[in-house]
Parts: C-alpha cells; structure tokens; sequence
C-alpha cells in the first residue's frame, strides 16, 4: 500500500429564559412561544445588532432586489419554538421557480459587478501569478514514480509518471480530455501493490458523486483503460488486495429521483455499502463485504496492511474525530475460488455462505484510530484516546485488549499536534507536527518512538505533502508559505543509523512573473478573544505599508471539524496583496484542529458560539493594530467558513466593510435533512433535539438577519457563491439566506444601500475538482467586489509580457530542481 500523503493536497452561548409570548425576529418572520405552552427548549432570545455596517464604495438601492414570494404559511413547531420557512419552496431545485430565482439573482449579480472597475485588473495579475507550473508532491507506486502536474492554466491536474526520477514523463491520465468544458476531475487513485493496475475516481461539475474505473499500465507505463465502471460511488475509500484482482470501495444504494442528475438533488445519503469489486467484471456482481443496516448514517471504509494480508474496516459516525476499528485475516477466510483466491462472495452480507470473520479491535466511538504500521501481528495505531494531540500506539491484533492497555509508542506531545505518521523500510518512522500553527516534520524509530532528527524547514509554512513506501527507504515532502509558491525535497535514509539526513532540494516552484517572497512579511500574533482564550493570527503584507488604518484587508476563517489552516500559498491571495496593497490575514479560531480535538471541542456543539467570538476578536485586533478600519476590513469564508462570516455579520456587522460567503451552511434548522448533512451533527448539534436546538437556534444564519438597531442601521455589503451542483452543502442554503437578506433589510423604508447579492455557478460544485478558468472568474469577481466596497486603489504596475510561449509538455520532474 502506498503512502502518499500525511495531510491532504492543492475554510458556548448561554441559554436564557424567555416569557411566554416573546416574538423574535422582523418583518413577517415568526420565531414563537405560544402563551400557556409548555417549552420543551429555551433559546437564548438574540436582539439585533447594536451598530450598522459602514457604507462602503458600491451602493445598490433595495428596489432593484428581485421580488420573492414568501409562503407565510410555512411554519414549524420546534420544541415548542414556531418557526417560519418561507423560501422552503427554494429547496427544491428543479422547480421552474427556484431556477426562475437562480436567473433573477444572477442578472441582477450582473449588473452590479461591472461597477467594480478593478475587477479585470485583479482578473488579468491573478492570472499572470495562476499561471506557473504546479507539482504535487511525487509518490512511487510498483517500479514507477508518479506525480501530478499543471503546465499553468490547464483546467485540471495532468497525471505523470516515469520509469526513475531522471527518465522523461509520460502521461498517463489527463482529465482535460475528458469533457470539453474542462468539468471532469480526478478525485482519487489508488495502485494496486505490483503497480499494473489503477482503480480512479472520476467527477462531473463538481459533484460529490463519483464514477470508478480502472486501467492497467505496462511496464513502460502505457496506460490501457479497461471496461470496468463502478457507479453511485460517494465518499469511497479505495483498497487493492495484494492478489492483484480487485479491490474494496464504497458506494450507495441509490441516488437522487430517477431521471435528475446526480449533482443538484438533495436527497439524504444514507446506508453506504463497503464493496468488492473484481477487474473484468460487471458492477452487478460486486459483492456487499460490510454495511451497517442497523445505522444507516455510519460510514464505512476499507485499507490493507503494508503486507497484505490484513484488511482493517473502519466505521465511523458523522465527522467527529473519532471511529470504530475492526480487523479482519485474510489467512483465515477458508471459501476460496477454483484458483485458490479469496472468494469475496461468500462473504456477501446478503446472499453469501459465510458470514465475514472481523475481529473487533474497538466497538466505540471514543476516539479515532488509523492504521501507520504492521510488523506482523504487532499494529501501530495514530489515535487520539486521552490524548487530545494524538500519540502513536501499538498492540497485538491477535491478542486483542482493550484501547486503554495499549502500549505508548510516541506519546503525546505537552503542545505539539501530530498530524501524521509514515513507516517507510526499517526502523524508520516519519512524523508531521503542528507547532503552534507552523509545520515541523521529525524522523523516529518505528520499534522505539524514540527521536532520530528534526529535519528544518523554511520559515513559517507548512509541509503541504509526504509520501513513502513501507518498502522504500525514500520519502518526499513539500513545502509551503504564505508567498512562496514551496519546494518539494527528497530524504534518502539508506545511510547507516546515526547519520543526520539531509533533505535535498528535488524541485523548487516558481512564477513565471517576477515576484520576490523578500518584499513581504508575515507576523504570528496571538489575539485574546471574549473568554480570554489566545487566538493564533497570522498577518502578511507587503514590507513598509503604514498601518493608518486605511488599508484594505482581508480576514479568513474557518473553524470547523477538527481541520487546522496552516500557512499556505495562495495566488488569489497575493494578488490582493499585490494590487491593493492589502493585508492578509488567517485566524486559526476554536472548531479547527490546530491544537487538537480539545481546540475543535471547543469550538463545536453548544460552544459554537467561540468560532464567532474568536473571529470577532481577530476583526477588532486588526483594526486596534491600525491595518484596517471597519471600512476597509472584507471577511472571508467557505464552507462552514460560509457558516461562520454570514453568523458574524448578523452579529457583528459594524466590523465589516464587506462579506464574502462561499458555500456556506445558512439554515442550521435544516441542515442534517439534506445530502451529507446528517454528518455535520457531531460538530453542529440536532436541532432535533431540544437542548441542542437552544445552543443553534441563536447563532443560524438564516433566522437571525434582523435590522442593526443604531448607526448606519444596514449590513456590510454581501457576495454569496455557490454552485448548482454543491451536493455538500447544497445551494438551498445561500438561496434562502440572500432571499431572506433582501426581504429583511432591503424594504422600502430600509436604510440599506450596500449590496446583497449572490453569484450562482452552473456545473459548479463545492469547489474539488474546479476548472482553472471557473476559479480565476469567481475569484476576480469576489475581489473586484470587495475591493470597490473597501474603495481599494489599484497599485500594481503591469506585468511584462514573457519571452517565450508557455510550453506544451512538462520538463521532467526533476529537471528544475
């Protein structure tokens, strides 16, 4: 099995009584607590915010908001809590109304974005700076090396591979050629063990759902596709058995209503199924090795040992960080075929002889467990039980005990997160920490845990890759920051033990345009939100600005299910920072995990409400500092980032000159009934429940848009992005949320003048698998906004044009180092 990446590759409120009566909300929005009725939940009541935003540079006038019907007759008893929902009817979004509304909103999107006249300067730098040549982090596979590539502005990554590290490249995937609009991406691979055959996921528009195929690669790596295809594929591990034959993956019973494309339905995803798949036959006869019928919301997943002969079955329940582990032997399945293999079906949960022998290893969701090493029967495990920044373990499968006796072998760290493992050949073990947001990476003994070497890194980043092989004694790692596109290195431990290894430099990446990482400078300081708790915020900028306060500034965020921003190039990013002379600045507030899983404790469930007050006090610092004033500060977020920008200017939108929410999740009343929804809970909490629903209710974005009370008595200007084919976080909720703004604060006797827009994409997903021109469109359109918002000057002097035409086949992997 091939280890490719230690990370992945390229976003509490108190509970009040109320009085029987009390009505919340405006304009015809009902939020209710019938006199006499006994409340089963006591929501915290939210007034509305004390200050309006300021005006910013772009003014629309309410009338021009598209008129939506609202069905006031559409009101739900939660707990006892009525609540209205008078843009259900947009949860549907094959009606001719909801695409009636997607038309109207992106006309009137339309209109207002030609008023922001730096928009085709942000959109011709950012292209020049998109435009180099970008390589994933190399991996080895059988006896050929791998690894992506984008010569500069291809719609998707091309996959490479070559005989040795010297040798010339040969394509062997390139997704490009697979739709003329450049919507077909590569989501996933996986080898099998001698390296012959290839089992890859393939998406359309940025959906979810995935296609499976295989193809086998000739010793000098020809690809062959063969007829394989594996449908109604979401969320899949990928798993060869070391027999070469086949392999395990997940899939679903079902999609969305017959005839609809999969993509734009919302149907709840439920019952996934961990599969066999043998090469040279029909889908059909695949059979069901593992499913959890009694839990239909779990998910599933499969890996093999690094010797083959043990498949580790993982289950796991919504996104907390955390999951069942069970084993199975392969020495012990006894129903094998006429040529002595492994016969998956008779081990089909259905129709099969035999039920599956798993071993439980841990039946609980107290804490996460993935699979680092085996030698033998002794198992290496990461895993976060009672230790909230993670340790590496070891026990004996074919002894098994409890979780709690299992021996320590790297224990957890007093401050330091691991963030991942790899056991290459030997004794040695490869080990990725977060150090206070900045990545460090270590070698280790595999037998002992004890420390070998820190290997040192460039300034303040993040290692963006690794990938190994248990039988290699090579690993490869890239290298990131906030203005240099990164490096890749190779470290080759072959040398006897006690030699100090020395990364060497494998390819440096570079723009194309000149660009000097020198000019900028990029501080870490530590902000003290509401409750006292420090905050990390990195801020970059150009060298030499005057922090007058007046500088246009843009803050990011996330803070959500266990994942931790890191330092990282962004050419989006620096564009800002080039042609505005803008600040950039990423908090690293509570729900992430760039402390661990008390950080993301801490930010989730009834303590959700400390990822607003994190964010708000990085706003309030940036203006104290003198970078930016609430006229010139723009926030940022996707995803449950999305969630988290649109819940702070309901809170807070006298900080903000400007809004931009991509993808987001708006209707936390809602949000568990569509797609994958249901998994958000363990972050989010059921509003189905009760208790939980109080802790929600409070800080959902759709029911909580009220009028500021005082000063300008408006929101900040608002853009909200999405896709018509987001089956993540499905387009529902930034279709009801900017209906819901537009209605609320844009009346006729309303004050506000900033805009409230959204821009919808077509064949546009959450945002993997994006086509490079669908990203440069969005992002000179979400910049050029909030920079005529923020009366951002363009600064940026043209660009010279390049000597020579951009060249069409990559220079070997090694060739620039």
């Amino acid at each position: 099995m091939v280890k490719r990446a230690l990370i992945s590759l390229g976003a509490g409120v108190g509970i009040s009584a109320m009085g029987a009566g009390v009505w919340l909300g405006l304009r015809n929005r009902v939020v209710a607590i019938p006199p006499l009725f006994k409340r089963k939940a006591r929501p915290m009541i939210t007034r509305p915010a004390a200050l309006g935003a300021p005006q910013t540079g772009l003014v629309l006038s309410p009338k021009e908001y598209p008129i939506v019907r609202r069905d006031e007759s559409v009101v739900d008893n939660l707990h006892g809590v009525k609540v209205a929902d008078p843009y259900r009817f947009l949860e549907d979004p094959d009606s001719p109304e909801t695409r009636a509304f997607v038309d109207a909103q992106n006309e009137l999107t339309a209109k207002v974005l030609p008023q922001c006249e730096t928009r085709e300067n942000f959109k011709e730098l950012f292209t020049s700076l998109y435009d180099y040549a970008k390589q994933g982090t190399p991996f080895k596979c059988g006896d050929r090396y791998y690894y992506f590539y984008n010569s500069g502005l291809q719609q998707q990554y091309v996959l490479y591979s070559q005989q040795n590290l010297d040798s010339p490249a040969k394509v062997l995937l390139d997704p490009n050629t697979l739709s003329k609009d450049g919507t077909i991406a590569l989501k996933d691979t996986e080898f099998s063990e001698d390296g012959r055959l290839m089992a890859y996921q393939l998406s359309s528009g940025g959906s979810d759902w995935a296609w499976i195929q295989v193809m086998s690669i000739s010793p000098d790596g020809e690809p062959n596709v063969l007829p394989d295809k594996l449908e109604l594929v979401k969320f899949s591990s990928l798993a060869w058995t070391h027999d070469h034959k086949g392999f395990f993956y997940n899939r679903f019973p079902k999609g969305g209503k017959e005839g609809q494309e999969l993509g734009t339905e919302t149907n709840i995803n439920t019952n996934q199924l961990l599969c066999y798949h043998k090469v040279g036959t029909p889908q059909s006869e695949d059979p069901i090795v593992w499913h959890t019928p009694a839990q239909p919301e779990w998910m599933t997943g499969a890996s093999l040992s690094d010797d083959g002969r043990y498949v580790l079955l993982y289950v796991s329940e919504g996104c907390q960080p955390a999951n069942r582990l069970f084993i199975v032997d392969t020495h012990e399945l006894t129903e094998r075929t006429p040529d002595g293999l492994i016969d998956w079906k008779a081990y089909d949960v259905n129709t099969g002889r035999k039920k599956l022998p798993v071993k439980k290893l841990v039946d609980n969701f107290d804490a996460s467990y993935s699979y680092v090493a085996n030698e033998g029967t002794t198992f290496y495990f990461k895993t976060n039980l009672k230790a909230p920044r993670y340790k590496i373990v070891k026990t004996d499968v074919a002894r098994p005990t409890p979780p709690s006796s299992w021996q320590d072998l790297v224990p957890e760290h007093e401050k330091d997160v691991l963030k991942g493992a790899l056991a290459l050949k030997g004794d040695a073990l490869v080990t990725r920490y977060l150090r206070d947001v900045r990545g460090e990476l270590q070698l280790r003994s595999l037998s002992t845990g004890a420390l070998q070497q820190e290997f040192e890194l460039e300034s303040v980043g993040s290692v963006t890759g690794v990938s190994g092989q248990r039988k290699e004694s090579e690993f490869f790692f890239s290298f990131t920051s906030f203005v240099e596109p990164g490096a890749t290195y190779r470290v080759d431990l072959s040398a006897p033990t006690g030699t100090k290894h020395v990364p060497t430099l494998f390819k440096r990446t570079e723009l194309k345009v000149p660009h000097n990482p020198a000019d900028y400078e990029t501080k870490q300081v530590f902000v003290p939100s509401k409750d006292g708790t420090r905050i990390p915020m990195f801020i970059t900028h150009k060298k030499g600005l005057k922090l007058d306060g007046s500088l246009p500034t843009l803050l990011y965020g996330y803070g959500g299910f266990n994942i931790s921003l890191e330092p990282g190039f962004s050419a989006t990013r620096l564009t800002f920072m080039r042609g505005y002379n803008g600040v950039y600045a990423q908090a690293s507030i509570r729900g992430g995990g760039e402390y661990g899983v008390g950080w993301r404790d801490a930010g989730s469930l009834q303590h959700k409400q400390n990822c607003f007050d994190d964010f708000q006090a990085c706003a309030e610092h940036l203006i104290a500092a003198g970078y930016a004033s609430p006229a010139t500060l723009t926030i940022q977020g996707g995803s449950n980032g999305g969630l988290l920008v649109a819940a702070c200017a309901n809170q807070r939108p006298d900080l903000y000159a400007c809004v931009l929410g991509q993808v987001g999740v708006m209707d936390m009343l809602r949000f568990h009934k569509f797609t994958i929804g249901h998994a958000w809970q363990s972050d989010f909490g059921s509003p189905d429940k009760a208790k939980e629903f109080e802790y929600i209710l409070p800080y959902s974005p759709l029911h909580n848009v009220r009028v500021p009370e005082g000063g300008s008595r408006q929101y900040p200007a608002v853009l909200l992005t999405t896709g018509d084919h987001d089956d993540r976080v499905v387009p529902l909720h930034s279709y009801k949320l900017i209906a819901e703004l537009q209605h609320t604060l844009g009346g006729p006797e309303s004050a506000q003048r900033n805009p409230l827009i959204i821009r919808i994409d077509v064949r546009s997903g959450h945002g993997a698998g994006k086509p490079t021109k669908k990203i440069i469109e969005e992002a000179a359109d979400s910049f050029g906004f909030a920079a005529k918002c923020m009366r951002a000057k363009w600064v940026d002097a043209p660009l010279p044009k390049p000597d020579q035409p951009e060249a069409a086949t990559p220079t070997p992997a090694s060739a620039n180092a």
